[in-house]
C-alpha cells in the first residue's frame, strides 16, 4: 500500500475531481470520506438556518523540514542534540505565510463573507467564521447531515467537501467537516454528566483490561510472583531501575487522564500503604483541562481503573518527585487528544489552532453541569514527560486530522517533551477486535490489520506489552504479552516511515518476512512501524477497596515515563537538558546495550497469529525492554 508523505499529504490525500465552478475559479475535492464510521447512520438533512463554528486551517510554513528540525535537537549525532526551541521559535517558524493567509481570506471575502465575520488566529494558523448551513454548503459544495448513532446523540458531518483550485495548496483541514469520531453524545439524561462525558470520549479507549482476579498484597519488596503479579518491586528488578530523584524543583512528569476515568484517593494510599508507604496521603498535582474533574461519583473498574494504575505505579517510582495528572474533559462534554494539546499549546487552540467539533470537545460548554468558561488554552507548560494510557483507530479520523495533530506532537518533541503513548491491547486487530474488511470498513470479520492512534505517528514513543512468562522469574527472558492482552503492534497506512527507523524496519521485513501480503498490512517498507520499546503488563493494582490483576499497555506507558523521568533527573542533575524526543536516539547502534531483547511470542489478531517476536527490532516488542541504569549512564554520556 502507497505510505504517504507527510508534507505531501494534501495532494495524495485530497482528490482532484472537479466540483461546480465558482467566482474564484473551479473547485476541487479537498476530503473525502468513504464510508459512515460503526454505530452511525444518517438520520436528516441539517437545517439550512442553522450556525456552524467554520475553521480553515492553514497550511504551515516549514512542515517539509520537520523531521529534520526535530532530528536536529533529538540525535545523539547532532551537535545541536539537546538544544531544544522555544514555544516563539515554534510558532515562529511554522507560521502560514502571508499568501496563505490572503489567498483564503481573500476567497471567503468573494463569496460573501464579510471582513467583519472573520477572524484570524495570533499564530496566524487558523481562520474562524460562523456560518449558516446554507452558506457553507455553498462556500465548500457540499450537503451537512444529521448523524445518528446507535447508543444515542447526534453529529454533524458531510460527505466531502470542495475549495477553489488556487487555494487548495494554502489549506491543511476545513472544519467542521468530514472528520468522523465514535462519541456519541447522548441526548437528554441530564442527572447523568459522567455517563455522557463516558459516551462522548467512547473513541478515545483506555488501554486496560482486567481478568476479575482479585490480586494479593505481596510485601513490598518481595520478587518470587512476578510471573503472575507485578509489582513495584518487580519492575525495578526487571529493569535495573534504582534511583532516587534528586532535581525535583527543575524535573517534571505528567500522565494524562479523560473524564470520568478519574483516581480515587482512598486506592492510592490502599496501594500506598502496602507498596510505598511514604506516599500515603499525598494525592497528584491536578491541573483540570477545560473542566476536567477527578469525579468520585461513579466508583467502579471501568471508572477509577486506568488511573488509579497510572498514577500508582507513576508516583511509586518517581518519588518523591511530584507527579502532575493532566485531568481533560468535564462530565458533560468530554475531551480528546486535541483538548489536552490545546492546554499544552495555545497556538493549537480553537481560534489559535485546532478544535474540531465533530472530534474535539468544544468549551464553554452551555450544558447542566458543563464547564462554561473559556477552554483551557495554553494553561500550562509541558511536562518533561507526558504519559498517556489511550488510544484510538487509524481508520477512524482522516488523514489530515491526524497529520495536524502528529506534527503539534513533532512541535513539542522539540521543545524537550517526550511523548509517550500505549500501543494498543488487542494485537493486530483494534479496539472491540475490530479489523478492516476489503470495502475499507472496521468488522470484527475484517481481514485487514487495524493500526492505532496515535501511536502510529513517528514523532510519540509508543511503548508495548511484555509478560514475566509463567513460571519464569525476574532473572528470565520476558515474553510478548499473550495472557488476557496481545500488545499493539503494526504498520501505519498513513504515516511514512522516519529516517531512524529505516534500517530496524528494513531489517525486520527482509530476515524475518511475515507471512502476509499487501493486503492484510502495509508491507512496503515505507511506513511508520511500532511500537518503539515495551515493558511487562500484568500489575497489582488498588482499585475500589481492594486488589486487583491489570493488565495492559496501559501498564507499560507509565512506568517507561517513570524511567525517562528519572534519567531526566541524573542529567538536570549534572547541568544537561531533559532528553526529549527519544526515538532517534533509542534506535542508534550504540543504545542497542540499553535494551534487552525480546523474541518470544507475538500479537495475535484479525484471525492471524499477528506478527512473532525475532531478534532485533519487531512490530510486537519494538527494540525490547529497556535497563534502566545501562540507559542513564548512556544518555549521562550524551551532552
Amino acid at each position: 500500500m502507497l505510505v504517504l508523505s507527510f508534507v505531501a499529504v494534501s495532494l495524495c490525500l485530497f482528490g482532484s475531481s472537479l466540483a461546480s465552478p465558482s467566482s474564484q475559479g473551479v473547485k476541487v475535492v479537498h476530503e473525502k470520506r468513504d464510508f459512515v464510521p460503526h454505530g452511525w447512520s444518517r438520520s436528516r438533512r441539517l437545517n439550512p438556518e442553522a450556525v456552524l463554528p467554520m475553521r480553515f486551517g492553514l497550511k504551515q510554513n516549514n512542515l517539509d523540514r520537520v523531521e529534520e528540525l526535530i532530528m536536529d535537537v533529538s540525535h545523539p549525532g547532532s551537535p545541536n542534540y539537546g538544544k531544544h526551541w522555544s514555544p516563539e521559535k515554534i510558532a515562529e517558524i511554522f507560521a502560514p505565510s502571508k499568501e496563505s493567509i490572503d489567498s483564503v481570506i481573500n476567497w471567503l471575502k468573494s463569496e460573501g463573507i464579510s471582513m467583519d465575520r472573520i477572524k484570524l488566529s495570533n499564530s496566524k494558523g487558523w481562520v474562524d467564521f460562523k456560518a449558516t448551513v446554507v452558506e457553507a454548503e455553498r462556500l465548500l459544495d457540499t450537503e451537512y447531515h444529521v448523524y445518528a448513532h446507535e447508543f444515542g446523540g447526534e453529529h454533524i458531518a458531510c460527505d466531502s467537501y470542495s475549495v477553489p483550485a488556487h487555494v487548495q495548496p494554502h489549506i491543511d483541514i476545513v472544519l467542521p467537516t468530514v472528520n468522523f469520531d465514535a462519541k456519541a453524545l447522548p441526548e437528554g439524561n441530564p442527572q447523568s454528566p459522567v455517563r455522557r462525558a463516558e459516551r462522548r470520549s467512547a473513541s478515545i479507549n483506555p488501554m486496560i483490561k482486567s481478568n476479575g482476579k482479585k490480586a494479593t498484597a505481596s510485601p513490598a519488596d518481595s520478587v518470587t510472583n512476578c510471573d503472575s503479579q507485578i509489582t513495584p518491586a518487580c519492575l525495578r528488578a526487571l529493569y535495573n531501575f534504582t534511583y532516587t530523584p534528586v532535581a525535583t524543583a527543575e524535573n517534571s512528569y505528567g500522565i494524562v487522564e479523560y473524564t470520568p476515568q478519574a483516581f480515587l484517593q482512598s486506592d492510592l494510599n490502599l496501594f500506598f500503604s502496602n507498596f510505598s508507604p511514604s506516599l500515603v496521603g499525598t494525592s497528584p498535582t491536578l491541573i483540570s483541562i477545560d473542566g476536567g474533574v477527578a469525579q468520585t461519583t461513579q466508583q467502579s473498574f471501568n471508572f477509577n481503573g486506568e488511573s488509579d494504575l497510572d498514577l500508582e505505579f507513576g508516583m511509586a517510582l518517581v518519588a518523591p518527585l511530584k507527579v502532575t495528572l493532566y485531568q481533560a474533559g468535564d462530565l458533560v462534554e468530554g475531551a480528546s487528544f486535541n483538548n489536552l494539546l490545546d492546554a499544552l499549546d495555545a497556538s493549537y487552540c480553537t481560534f489559535e489552532g485546532g478544535d474540531d467539533p465533530t472530534e474535539d470537545g468544544i468549551y464553554p460548554d452551555t450544558r447542566t453541569g458543563g464547564f462554561n468558561q473559556p477552554e483551557s488554552c495554553g494553561i500550562v507548560k509541558p511536562a518533561n514527560v507526558i504519559s498517556t494510557s489511550y488510544g484510538s483507530q487509524e481508520i477512524e479520523m482522516t488523514a489530515a486530522y491526524q497529520f495536524r495533530q502528529c506534527s503539534e506532537y513533532a512541535k513539542l518533541g522539540m521543545m524537550g517533551v517526550t511523548i509517550l503513548y500505549s500501543s494498543g491491547d488487542n494485537g493486530v486487530a483494534g479496539f472491540n477486535n475490530f479489523c478492516i474488511s476489503r470495502t475499507g470498513r472496521e468488522t470484527k470479520s475484517g481481514t485487514r490489520f487495524n493500526p492505532a492512534f496515535p501511536v502510529n505517528c513517528p514523532f510519540v514513543t509508543a511503548v508495548g506489552a511484555t509478560q514475566v512468562n509463567p513460571g519464569s522469574t525476574v532473572t528470565d527472558p520476558e515474553g510478548a504479552c499473550e495472557q488476557v492482552i496481545f500488545s499493539g503492534g503494526g504498520f501505519s497506512d498513513i504515516f511514512p516511515i522516519p529516517a531512524y527507523q529505516q534500517d530496524a524496519v528494513s531489517s525486520f521485513l527482509t530476515n524475518f518476512p511475515p507471512p502476509y501480503s499487501a493486503a492484510q498490512f502495509n508491507n512496503s517498507g515505507l511506513a511508520r512501524g511500532y511500537p518503539d520499546l515495551i515493558l511487562s503488563a500484568n500489575y497489582v493494582v488498588g482499585i475500589d477497596g481492594g486488589f486487583e490483576l491489570v493488565f495492559g499497555t496501559s501498564c507499560s506507558s507509565p512506568v517507561v515515563g517513570a524511567l525517562i523521568t528519572s534519567i531526566n533527573d541524573a542529567r538536570l542533575a549534572v547541568g544537561k537538558s531533559p532528553v526529549g524526543f527519544i526515538n532517534p536516539t533509542i534506535y542508534t547502534p550504540a543504545f542497542k546495550a540499553g535494551f534487552n531483547d525480546i523474541t518470544v511470542g507475538g500479537n495475535q489478531g484479525c484471525g492471524t497469529p499477528g506478527f512473532t517476536s525475532v531478534p532485533g527490532w519487531d512490530p510486537v516488542t519494538g527494540l525490547g525492554t529497556p535497563n534502566f541504569g545501562k540507559l542513564k549512564e548512556l544518555w549521562l554520556a550524551l551532552p
